[in-house]
């Protein structure tokens, strides 16, 4: 393993090579279409034999099955065109297999409803007879999993759970009556534990099959948000063509009621349904619930609404008793990763903590004991693929040699570690179900994604997708990328990379257009083909094409290198990370090729707020800004996410009151705010709102609003649309 200082040296002390000249330019209709997007190998699926995975073909109308080993096809699970069933299916949109493989759920006449929910019509297909009927006939479902047996289904159908089964001729059974709109849901989550919680499904069964359990969600208490809904396009509205609609929905916004939540179990031979006895504050949270390997242990994992304490229950789902086998804390908060990441093995469960301020793996047993501190350093492990019991071997991702770069380890029962992942830049897995091989993707600055099969040593056996039709494609297109560091005023080093335009002559002084996410945990600045909006460095390359150097900075409060450097923005949203944009600004102009006075910041979500609070900062660095779909004042936002950083109003009136809002006064140089009518996740009241208080302090400013756009923007033209306005604004204001 190579030491982070000399890795570090390589990134930030050299230039990456610059690519050939081309005559043909780079066009911005063929960025937004996604003529320059990478391929990938998607929606792999491993299979309980550990030498295969499923996937759908290209075409949505076969699940084919390959070999982990040569990644070539070996057999056909399902073909639309020779199934037989009371209907004729033409493609699937996804699909669920059975513990034995033997059933398969075809997901088709998908609705989407958040980010992660949706609706569907499932068909339960029989692999040996080649044949398949509706899973139910009473309207669409939501989440449908198989029991471990294979012989019971569960889902989710307008806020209630039903049990179908198998043996008893696909019997329905409505497991709860109580499921209402807007009140109260069953076994999947409300719109807020969704989004913040990144989850959409909150129910399981145990390892003998004979229990369900879920978790209840009672929104009644929570404020309505109602959505205006125009006609529009892409897709149309028929029915708002003359008035427009509503769309009204529970969204808690910080320091208001969330959902009350609670865990229940049904017995499903016996049909008895009992509520959970977990201790849980009034306010608290249960962000996952899983069955453990002993079906007399439901592990509840809980968090208080400060989200700086969790706590992990064993649950009898019988006897309803809960007795607690962990306690994490943190001064400030738990990071997701500590209940998204944790995993239920025999007797064992997975923890990531940050307890030592990097976040390392951790393995306990189901009654609490810590039996194996797996990993140990100054570095962050980023995932925990899994954990092969045979041989005693844990699998998970790291950043231990640059904050900018992954790696793909084992680490053994005896604590040796070995860097499976042969490339550097930035590689993700995906394991067998034996662990006895892995899909590894790899990219880097330079490199687009390489999609190849290793085995357990990190072999590389075949490669799949290497994308060098796109490389070749952008050969000579792109700018010059460069990594680079530099040291605040206040003594902080930033990582940060740019694109000069291929012809860039140092002579020169050049326009600087800065983007940035900067929200709390993210990394924008990585060694890996996902620089930039787009990925590739295509639209900065793009922007320099037309004159511009193209740069971006993690400030204070983004991931990779700690918990201090990442949570010394707690109860502060905003402060440094707008403090550190302007010292990336005043170290920029004071480079002799860069002039000081045409630079301008952009930001989509959080890198909206923060351009918003950089341009209002005080320090006048900030010749245009562009804030799109941007949080204006965090009292609008969700209770999960924004108290997980701020706690709530009530308590940290202060931090709240650090605004773009209440520095609209403040503001310097151009802005154009951008925001889509029917966003769900960052509401459209935050642009209204932030652009009363210009007018009220008498600033001009440019505005786009997009009808019925959601917080990502898209739909026809729009994109095209959205990032043709950006351009020609920049243009405006810095090319005079």
């Amino acid at each position: 393993m190579k030491k982070i200082i000399l890795c570090l040296a390589a990134l930030f002390g050299l230039t990456l090579a610059p690519v050939q000249a081309q005559s043909n330019a780079l066009t911005l209709r063929d960025i937004t279409d996604g003529a320059y997007s990478p391929r990938y190998v998607y929606g792999v699926k491993p299979m309980k034999d550990g030498e295969h995975y499923s996937q759908l073909s290209s075409d949505y109308r076969r699940i084919v099955v390959s070999s982990f080993r040569t990644g070539k096809e070996t057999s056909t699970l399902f073909d639309a065109a020779k199934a037989q069933g009371p209907v004729k299916l033409e493609t699937i949109d996804g699909y669920i297999l059975s513990p034995d493989e033997q059933f398969i759920l075809l997901q088709t006449k998908t609705k989407a409803i958040y980010r992660r929910s949706f609706t569907a019509e499932y068909y339960l297909f029989d692999v040996k007879n080649n044949s398949f009927v509706p899973l139910s006939t009473g309207g669409p479902q939501q989440v449908p999993q198989f029991s471990p047996d294979g012989n019971v289904i569960g889902f989710v159908r307008e806020g209630n759970l039903f049990i179908v089964k198998l043996l008893y001729g696909n019997a329905e059974i409505q497991v709860t009556k109580d499921g209402k709109f807007n009140e109260i849901i069953n076994g999947i989550p409300d719109w807020v534990n969704e989004e913040e919680f990144s989850t959409n499904c909150s129910f399981g069964f145990s390892a003998d099959s004979q229990m369900l359990a879920w978790v209840r969600y009672d929104e009644s208490g929570v404020d309505i948000y109602h959505m205006q809904m125009f006609k529009g396009s892409h897709p149309a509205h028929a029915d708002n063509d003359l008035y427009p609609g509503e769309y009204a929905y529970k969204y808690p916004v910080a320091g208001t009621p969330n959902s009350k939540v609670s865990v229940h179990s049904y017995d499903i031979k016996n049909r008895v349904t009992r509520t959970l006895k977990v201790p849980l504050d009034a306010d608290g949270y249960i962000p996952r619930i899983h069955f453990t390997d002993d079906p007399t242990k439901l592990a509840v994992i809980t968090l208080n609404r400060h989200q700086n304490r969790m706590e992990v229950y064993m649950v009898n789902p019988r006897s309803t008793e809960a007795k607690m086998v962990l306690r994490e804390t943190n001064d400030r908060y738990i990071r997701e990763a500590a209940y998204t990441d944790m995993k239920f093995y025999k007797g064992h469960f997975s923890l990531l903590s940050e307890r030592t301020g990097y976040q390392q793996l951790y393995w306990y047993t189901l009654n609490g004991q810590l039996e194996q501190t797996v990993t140990k350093g100054n570095f962050e492990v980023t995932h925990f693929y899994g954990y092969d019991e045979a041989a005693g071997r844990f699998f998970y991702s790291a950043r231990a040699e640059s904050p900018l770069r992954q790696e793909v380890y084992m680490a053994d029962r005896k604590g040796k570690v070995t860097r499976l992942s042969q490339q550097t830049g930035t590689n993700s897995a995906t394991f067998s179900t034996t662990m006895k091989y892995f899909m590894n993707v790899y990219s880097s600055a330079q490199q687009p994604p390489v999609t190849s099969l290793c085995d357990a040593t990190g072999k590389t056996l075949t490669t799949l997708v290497d994308n060098a039709d796109l490389k070749q494609k952008v050969n000579g297109r792109l700018g010059t990328k460069e990594f680079f560091t530099f040291t605040t005023s206040e003594g902080v080093q930033l990582n940060g990379w740019m694109v000069k335009p291929k012809d860039f002559d140092p002579a020169r002084r050049y326009p600087v257009i800065m983007y940035q996410y900067s929200g709390p945990g993210s990394q924008e600045v990585t060694d890996s083909w996902n620089l930039g909006f787009f990925g590739g460095g295509v639209f900065e390359s793009y922007m320099a094409q037309r004159g511009y150097i193209y740069v971006c900075v993690d400030g204070r409060g983004t991931g990779g290198r700690g918990a201090d450097f990442e949570k010394c923005t707690y109860l502060n949203l905003g402060d440094l990370e707008s403090k550190d944009q302007v010292e990336t600004a005043l170290y920029l102009g004071s480079l002799p090729f860069i002039d000081k006075d045409r630079i301008a910041i952009w930001g989509w979500s959080f890198g909206g707020f923060n351009t918003l609070m950089s341009m209002s900062e005080g320090r006048p660095v900030f010749r245009a800004g562009v804030a799109i779909a941007a949080p204006s004042n965090w009292k609008y936002y969700d209770t999960v996410y924004t108290e997980r950083y701020m706690r709530t109003p009530q308590e940290n009136p202060t931090g709240y009151d650090r605004c773009p809002i209440s520095r609209a006064a403040q503001l310097h140089g151009d802005l154009l705010l951008i925001h889509g009518t029917a966003d769900d996740n960052v509401h459209v009241r935050n642009a209204h709102e932030v652009s009363e208080a210009l007018v009220q302090a008498d600033k001009q400013f440019e505005m786009q609003i997009y009808t019925n756009r959601n917080h990502n923007i898209y739909g026809g033209n729009t994109r095209y649309h959205l990032f043709t306005r950006v351009c020609n604004f920049f243009d405006a204001k810095l090319k005079n």
